[in-house]
């Protein structure tokens, strides 16, 4: 249970910071964080491609966010 939790948690801020990006790129950065915490919980709960696939995601919002 404890782990749904935090990826409802980890999912909510991802999309909330990549509905914000467009108001400055400090919320690009918060969405590679997001990216990142929904990574961890893709492999917490067992879901390893979720996992890889917001890995994959996390570096190019990182990117994104140096390149801006």
């Amino acid at each position: 249970m404890t782990v749904t939790i935090y990826g409802v948690c980890a999912v909510s801020f991802m999309m909330l910071m990549y509905a914000m990006e467009r108001r400055g790129r400090y919320f690009i950065a918060a969405f590679a964080l997001g990216c990142l915490l929904s990574s961890v919980y893709g492999f917490l709960s067992g879901a390893w491609p979720f996992g890889v696939v917001e890995f994959i995601w996390t570096g190019i919002a990182l990117r994104r966010y140096v390149n801006s």
